[in-house]
């Protein structure tokens, strides 16, 4: 991997971490349940009961997406061989590491 594709997937990263760092607060914020009190109705509140199932396994996604690639953007300076694929040393598509930081294979060793 060249700099100036180590720099692209390093703006890249920052750029989905500051996304993903305003996206966790508003899904826990999703998460706060309905008082019992508020009148929404029992169909409403059903509704609100899946909308919460929804945005709690979108949250945990979340969650775990931010820490592969605070992690990706450690190794893409620490490690020389950042992008390149760990069974035959040929280079991992751009696209595949911006889809899946934590990838050390490219899409043929993967299979």
């Amino acid at each position: 991997m060249n700099d100036a594709q180590r720099q692209e997937f390093k703006e890249y990263a920052q750029a989905e971490i500051e996304s993903l760092k305003t996206e966790i607060p508003r899904l826990k914020e999703l998460l706060k349940p309905v008082a019992p009190d508020n009148a929404i109705g029992r169909i409403s509140r059903m509704d609100n009961i899946v909308n919460q199932s929804v945005a709690e396994a979108q949250l945990s996604k979340s969650k775990v997406r931010l820490v592969r690639l605070k992690e990706s953007l450690k190794r893409v300076d620490e490690d020389e061989d950042f992008g390149l694929c760990i069974e035959c040393d040929e280079p991992i598509p751009m696209a595949r590491l911006k889809a899946m930081p934590e990838t050390e294979l490219c899409v043929d060793c993967a299979e």
